[in-house]
């Protein structure tokens, strides 16, 4: 069982930044594949990145390509992500997931991931 904590959501204006945090429960961090997802209110739940368990592949939605980055950090079991140039329409609960894999390429669809963080809180003004 993999447990995942989400931290650095908050309020910021548009053109800010803020960094998402994802700490893994898991001991063999580096068999996990990482992937962040977003809800906005009323809206279906989309991918927005993901890594391979190795860190060499990543993922990105075109949505946030240029903007945000994902990254990992092997000694403190955790995964971020950097969102740059925030924009209003980026305003959504942001989740963290994990899959155990094997593979080297970064996982980018929800149905793959087998568990999931509650969700951080991320609001962009404008």
């Amino acid at each position: 069982q993999v447990q995942l904590r989400e931290s650095g959501g908050g309020s910021v204006q548009a053109g800010g930044s803020l960094r998402l945090s994802c700490a893994a429960s898991l001991r063999t961090f580096s068999s996990l594949a990482m992937g962040w997802f977003r809800q906005a209110p009323g809206q279906a739940r989309e991918f927005v990145s993901a890594i391979s368990w190795n860190g060499r592949d990543t993922l990105y939605a075109d949505s946030v390509k240029g903007r945000f980055t994902i990254s990992p950090d092997n000694v403190k079991n955790t995964v971020y992500l950097q969102m740059n140039s925030l924009k209003p329409e980026d305003t959504a609960v942001y989740y963290c997931a994990a899959v155990i894999t094997g593979s080297y390429s970064a996982v980018g669809a929800e149905y793959e991931y087998d568990y999931w963080g509650q969700g951080t809180q991320v609001t962009v003004s404008s």
